[in-house]
C-alpha cells in the first residue's frame, strides 16, 4: 500500500482524547487526528518522534492525521490500514491462507456482528475479521491493548457461524516489523484471550502477519507464529 500525500515530521506532546493529539512541528503546536482508538501507551509517549499526513477535507477539525511513530523502528498506527492491505493482497494472491477466495463483500453482517469481509470460493464462504495490532513486547505482538467487547462478540459469532457451514478466520495485522510471535494480551483482556483459544479449538483459523513499514509504503512481510 503506497503512502500518498505530504508527510511532516514532528514530536508528540500529548493525547487530548481518543482521537485528538497535539504534536510539535517545526516549533509550532499542531492538533492532529489519531486514527486508532487503542491505548497505545507504549507508543504515544511525550517526546517520541511521529509523522503526520496532511489532510485538507473541509469537514475535518484538524489538518493532519498521525500515522507513524518512530522509535527504534517505524510503526503504523492507522487502524484503517490493515483492511486496505487485505483488500489489495487477496486479489493478488499475496496471502496464501486465502488462496482461491474472492472478496465477496466488505462490512458483512452475520448474526449480531459485522465482519470486515465475506470471502467466497465456489460454494465455500468464509467470514474474515481483520485486527490492527501495534503493541509488541519482547518480540511478541499482543492484542488487544484495551479491553474489547466487540472482539469477544466477533469470536462468539464465529463459533456460531461454523455450525452453519461457514469458514471463519481472524487475521491480526502487526503494523511493524519486529514481531517474532503473536499472543492474546491476557493481562489487558483475559476474556478475549479465553474466547480466542476456544474459537481456535472449534475451528476458527487464527493468523498473524507483521509488516514492512516505510514512509513510502506498507506491505505484508512474514506470517508470525501464533502462541495461544
Amino acid at each position: 500500500m503506497k503512502i500518498e500525500g505530504r508527510l511532516l515530521q514532528g514530536t508528540f506532546i500529548e493525547r487530548l482524547n481518543r482521537f485528538l493529539g497535539k504534536v510539535e512541528v517545526a516549533g509550532n503546536d499542531q492538533f492532529c487526528y489519531i486514527p486508532n482508538p487503542g491505548r497505545m501507551i507504549e507508543l504515544l509517549q511525550f517526546g517520541v518522534g511521529v509523522y503526520l499526513k496532511e489532510e485538507q477535507a473541509s469537514a475535518r477539525r484538524t489538518g493532519y492525521d498521525l500515522i507513524f511513530v518512530k522509535q527504534s523502528h517505524l510503526t503504523s498506527i492507522d487502524s484503517r490500514v490493515p483492511n486496505r492491505l487485505v483488500e489489495e493482497a487477496i486479489p493478488l494472491g499475496l496471502l496464501p491462507e486465502f488462496s482461491g477466495y474472492d472478496l465477496a463483500n466488505a462490512e458483512y453482517t452475520y448474526g449480531d456482528s459485522r465482519f470486515d469481509f465475506l470471502l467466497s470460493c465456489r460454494d465455500l464462504r468464509m467470514l474474515l475479521e481483520v485486527k490492527s495490532c501495534t503493541l509488541v513486547r519482547g518480540g511478541r505482538a499482543l492484542f488487544p491493548d484495551a479491553p474489547t467487547q466487540r472482539g469477544q462478540r466477533h469470536l462468539r459469532t464465529f463459533m456460531s457461524a461454523l455450525e452453519q457451514g461457514f469458514d471463519a478466520a481472524i487475521l491480526f495485522v502487526v503494523q511493524r516489523a519486529d514481531a517474532e510471535s503473536f499472543s492474546p494480551n491476557d493481562e489487558t483482556d483475559p476474556e478475549f484471550g479465553a474466547a480466542l483459544r476456544e474459537a481456535a479449538s472449534r475451528g476458527v483459523k487464527v493468523y498473524a502477519y507483521d509488516c514492512r513499514v516505510t514512509l513510502e509504503e506498507i506491505s505484508f512481510m512474514n506470517r508470525v507464529p501464533i502462541i495461544l
